[in-house]
């Protein structure tokens, strides 16, 4: 089988390749190896018209053939990109081992976003690997980065999931899959440290350049162009980890080549929601030492941020000494940054739209308060919504001799203080307190089916997370929690 390319750009594709003119040592031409009998299983019709593309023209035979790499799009110019990444803290060469950059689509709003097939074959960066992909695995990443999207929470997004018609071994033979992933861009810290470590100044250079221009323009005009980066960047990765710990995700691979310079929540492995609440909470199998804690993000974040600086250190400034310096005293901004938006998350989840130096502490005994009950975190904040808009609070964590019987009145004192009218609370609540999130029983339940073939089950669990903060009748089977099993819930890899 060979590769054809699209002649026609009837469906909507407008595709530009400006990080392959980047210095040939950060990418590396690398087509995608075509499959056997390529089958769509899911299409994003809405993201496709975003994009400015056709759903007409690619839901069919077209559009698989696309998607599993079988037919490349006009103007795509496949490329895999190279990276580095410190692994649960130890630095590897990797690159894109199993994914190409067919290109950058221009949408109508003039948006520049990556198109990129995962699980298209081997590249020159897959050493030992066979370049595929599962199709488990790929499905999570839809459902859980289309679940992330809706909770308004920046992501990568999922256009497509295609089977190939060939299994791949793991640790059984599974069926193969490609998945489309959209993002702001693929640029890693990662990125950065492959760039720093080849010794290639000008390529570090270029990087730190473009990635300026492409996703902190506004900074563009900054006396030091690589400090302007980093603190944008630093800044960027404060509030989205702060929005993943208040909505209980967990990346559950936070290496430092995933994390992504735009901001975006990217590579979703071994990722999961929290049930009951426990900052110690690991699903990773991998995981063994707990370093990618529920808890541990916000440090994780800041330590992957430090590998950044590092990176950046000969462009910050030509004198070590100063450059280190420098650095360091943007480094030590995250931790408040962090704070700052979390803490900021956390009022809005307790209808508290003005601050008080308590709100913090108030929260926390909140939180701490559910740990000690077990309690589940995304129906107790729900429960707080519910009873700023009845009047009244019920339920095992403040009925009886329960750990926030007097929370709850120090809470209500809070509100009282606030001086707004309850509909003006009760919205905003709504706005931070989804009542429902990706359970990962309901994940396992929908993939379980899909891979037998049922994609009934993944459609209304889709449908159910377009609206996480809604009360509607397609998501009320998905709030509850789960079942008690007696057993730890473990998510795995895929590669």
């Amino acid at each position: 089988m060979t590769v054809k390319a699209e002649r026609k750009s009837a469906a909507g594709w407008r595709l530009e390749n400006s990080y392959a003119r980047l210095p040939e040592v950060l990418h590396a031409r690398a087509a995608p190896v075509p499959v056997a009998r390529p089958e769509m299983v899911l299409f994003n019709e809405k993201l496709a018209v975003e994009l400015g593309l056709d759903p007409g023209a690619l839901a069919g035979e077209s559009g698989a053939e696309i998607f599993a790499g079988n037919r490349l799009p006009d103007g795509a110019k496949p490329i895999a990109q190279a990276y580095a990444g410190h692994q649960f803290g130890h630095f590897t060469n990797l690159g894109d081992g199993r994914a190409v950059l067919l290109g950058e689509q221009i949408t109508p709003q003039g948006a520049r976003l990556d198109i990129q097939l995962k699980g298209s074959g081997r590249t020159p960066y897959s050493r030992r690997g066979d370049g595929r992909a599962a199709l488990g695995p790929m499905l999570r990443e839809y459902i859980v980065s289309e679940a992330m999207h809706a909770l308004g929470i920046p992501t990568t997004r999922s256009l497509a999931v295609v089977t190939t018609g060939q299994e791949i071994a793991r640790e059984e033979m599974l069926p193969g899959a490609v998945l489309t992933r959209v993002a702001a861009s693929h640029i890693r810290v990662g990125t950065f440290e492959y760039a720093n470590a080849t010794g290639d100044g000008a390529a570090l250079e270029a990087l730190t350049r473009y990635t300026l221009q492409r996703h902190y323009a506004e900074l563009c005009g900054a006396d030091n162009a690589a400090l302007a980066l980093f603190e944008g960047v630093l800044e960027r990765q404060a509030r989205l980890i702060a929005q993943w710990v208040c909505v209980g995700f967990v990346h559950g691979v936070m290496n430092t080549d995933n994390m992504a310079l735009s901001g975006e929540t990217i590579d979703y492995g071994p990722c999961a929601f929290i049930d009951i609440h426990d900052p110690a909470t690991v699903f990773s199998s991998i995981d063994r030492n707990g370093r990618y804690a529920y808890g541990n993000q916000p440090d994780i974040g800041h330590w992957n941020l430090a590998r950044l600086a590092e990176a950046l250190l000969p462009l910050i400034d030509k004198d070590k000494d100063k450059a280190v310096a420098r650095a360091e005293g943007a480094l030590g901004k995250f931790p408040a940054r962090f704070r700052a938006h979390y803490t900021a998350g956390l009022r809005a989840k307790l209808g508290l739209l003005t601050a008080e130096d308590g709100d913090f502490a108030l929260a926390q005994e909140f939180l701490d308060g559910m740990k000690t009950a077990e309690a589940d975190f995304t129906l107790s904040f729900a429960a707080l919504t519910g009873a700023v808009e009845s009047g009244r609070l019920s339920g095992p964590l403040f009925s009886g001799g329960a750990p926030l019987r007097t929370w709850h009145q120090r809470w209500r004192a809070r509100l009282e203080r606030e001086q707004k009218v309850p509909s003006e609370v009760v919205a905003a609540m709504r706005r931070a307190n989804p009542v429902l999130i990706p359970r990962n029983y309901r994940v396992e339940e929908a993939l379980a089916a899909a891979v037998a073939g049922d994609l009934s089950v993944l459609h209304r669990l889709l449908d159910a997370l377009r609206a996480p903060f809604a009360e509607t009748p397609a998501n009320q089977p998905y709030r509850a929690a789960p079942p008690p099993t007696g057993q730890l819930y473990r998510t795995f890899c895929g590669t």
